[in-house]
């Protein structure tokens, strides 16, 4: 009995330990996320009453390139890949020099019309001050992990307006294929505190009911199945068009600014042949999509382009927005294509090439609930593991560690980084059938 005693107050004191340490984080991170969404949408709102403000994007790229190079090198990139990173290979450990810097640097290139996100930033800035926090305190390293994954929740929670999905977030996105039960209570506890706290300074945030009326029937639920194996397309879609601007980015022997100049000057080009709608954060172009105004059907293939540009040339900032605007878009395009409803499909989109492309579908499909609400939660849900089982073993934040094949007939490596490995499908000739049997020998390892 005194043994169990024993047990029961060792954890009821780690339940309140952690209750008050990801309380404190919420709070930090809740201030600097609302700090920074203020200073984003006065930087974006004075800069948009010119009519070809997106011309400096070239001194804009410039400008962040240098600010970076000189001031926190680990600041670049967009953000969460960053802090993925940081846990992963050195217990979390955060140079603090990058919270003002990634601020500074995202907000340059939001303002200027890059297409980026905002909550990259977020994720780094929130795990950048949890790691200065577990600096200050003499805490191990063990416990500095949990301290940063509690910050990536609490930012993403605070910049979306989702609390649950946040902290989800937080503990699905660092591996692929299992969850970090250990560190679920703080996150929650983080997510729903940065967003409180955030709430309570103003912030505002884009939630719509989609007026959907569900009503099931199989014809429905196989579009919904075929529509999840097009976001999956889509995310592989848009994370080859990252690699691939990584690697042009790379082959060029010039000096980083130079090649700042020539990316904002692409992306500059492009806002003046499409328009600008597929530079910034395109929030008012997702909002227009899930309200049922499609807008081209080529929308969902060109902000890749642009994202890419942005983000291997000098740009700064998040993934997750592009994200959205690229799986809203696909959405509306997939609904005219089958003569369904433009704002369902759009939703459905929003999350499913989410979890596509940073393989998180819990995350992505508790976000669909949050943000557009119940009706639509199971089509989004099944939407969303499809997408995620069809990217494939590949994801946005290459530094996630592959815990589980996403198929026993696809050759990859446990354990290893997303970046550092590549899948290789073992199917020969004969391949389908043994796929589809049913009938294996119990020493087959792919029996299971």
């Amino acid at each position: 009995m005194q043994k169990k005693i024993r047990e029961q107050t060792v954890l009821f004191f780690s339940v309140a330990k952690w209750i008050g340490l990801a309380t404190i984080v919420g709070i930090i991170v809740g201030f600097a996320t609302s700090g920074f969404l203020k200073l984003l949408n006065l930087s974006i709102s004075y800069t948009s009453g010119f009519s070809y403000y997106y011309l400096i994007l070239p001194l804009a790229f410039a400008a962040s390139t240098l600010l970076i190079k000189k001031l926190s090198p680990e600041a670049e990139g967009h953000g969460t890949e960053k802090v993925i990173e940081a846990v992963h290979t050195r217990s979390g450990r955060i140079d603090p020099s990058v919270v003002p810097v990634k601020l500074a640097a995202t907000v340059i290139t939001l303002a200027a019309g890059g297409s980026a996100g905002k909550e990259g930033p977020c994720a780094q800035i929130g795990g950048g001050l949890a790691s200065l926090f577990a600096d200050i305190f003499p805490f191990s390293d063990f416990d500095r992990k949990k301290l940063v994954i509690c910050g990536i929740s609490g930012g993403f929670a605070a910049v979306f307006g989702t609390p649950i999905a946040g902290a989800i977030f937080g503990v699905e996105v660092l591996f692929v294929g299992s969850l970090l039960y250990d560190v679920l209570l703080p996150s929650f506890i983080a997510g729903i505190t940065a967003y409180q706290i955030s709430v309570l300074m103003g912030a505002e945030y884009f939630h719509y009911l989609v007026p959907f009326k569900p009503v099931f029937s199989e014809v429905f639920f196989l579009k919904v199945l075929l529509a999840g194996v097009f976001f999956g397309f889509c995310s592989f879609i848009l994370i080859e068009m990252l690699n691939a601007g990584h690697r042009i980015s790379n082959a060029m022997r010039i000096r980083p600014v130079y090649k700042a100049l020539l990316g904002g000057a692409a992306v500059a080009l492009l806002g003046l042949v499409f328009s600008n709608q597929y530079l910034g954060l395109g929030l008012r172009e997702i909002e227009s999509t899930i309200g049922g105004h499609a807008p081209s059907w080529y929308a969902f293939l060109l902000k890749p382009v642009v994202t890419s540009l942005t983000l291997n040339f000098g740009g700064s900032g998040g993934i997750v927005t592009p994200i959205f605007f690229i799986g809203s878009a696909a959405g509306s395009t997939y609904a005219q294509w089958i003569g369904g409803d433009v704002a369902t499909f759009a939703a459905i989109g929003f999350a499913a090439v989410l979890a596509g492309a940073a393989n998180t579908p819990i995350a992505a499909s508790i976000l669909a609930v949050e943000v557009f609400g119940p009706s639509i939660a199971p089509y989004a849900t099944v939407a969303c593991v499809v997408s995620y089982l069809m990217t494939g073993h590949r994801s946005v934040y290459p530094s996630q560690i592959l815990s589980v094949k996403k198929s026993t007939f696809l050759d990859v490596e446990l354990g290893a980084e997303l970046g550092k490995t590549e899948a290789d499908a073992t199917l020969p000739t004969w391949s389908l059938k043994k796929i589809f049997s049913f009938r294996r020998k119990a020493e087959d390892p792919d029996s299971l």
